[in-house]
């Protein structure tokens, strides 16, 4: 049975998907929402093609996602917005098109001088990892099949000794 979604229900999960932290997938989004990846990834492309109505301050008319800013463009943004209040500070960010807990995150990394930037590993990385641990797990089962063996047949060679006695003995 095919679910019909409101159109702001739409937009919201796509902003939602388009405002997400590092750490968080696609994936995760989806299954928050009770709706599958690839609904949520052709709502993705159709606001990105501009297929929704959007109103001008949307947050999906912006192409670069809070993750895609570089970090000189954040220490502006940062930089600018230290002055501004709370209000201030909410209007300035939906100018821009992040939201103000990025501006505070952002503002922690700099105080603790991008310690946490090196722990996030980029997905290219991830997968050479994941490859690399496929290879590592296939060899491992290789080489324990092949202990296996070698203990079965010194079992086995034992055995026959026991039964058969030693050449040493019969000569």
């Amino acid at each position: 049975m095919k679910r019909s979604f409101t159109k702001s229900f739409k937009l919201r999960a796509v902003e939602k998907a388009l405002s997400r932290g590092e750490n968080i997938t696609l994936t995760e989004i989806a299954n928050s929402l009770n709706i599958g990846k690839s609904t949520l990834n052709a709502w993705i492309t159709k606001a990105r093609n501009q297929g929704f109505d959007l109103n001008e301050k949307s947050r999906m008319t912006k192409e670069k996602r809070p993750q895609d800013w570089t970090q000189e463009e954040r220490l502006n943004l940062v930089i600018s917005s230290a002055k501004l209040t709370d209000e201030a500070l909410n209007e300035y960010c939906r100018e821009q098109g992040v939201y103000p807990h990025h501006v505070k995150q952002w503002k922690i990394d700099f105080i603790n001088g991008g310690e946490q930037k090196s722990s996030v590993v980029s997905p290219s990385e991830i997968r050479s990892i994941k490859n690399e641990n496929k290879t590592l797990k296939k060899e491992l089962n290789r080489k324990d099949r092949a202990l296996a063996e070698t203990a079965a047949l010194l079992v086995l060679q034992k055995k026959v000794q026991n039964i058969w006695g030693n050449d040493a003995e019969d000569n």
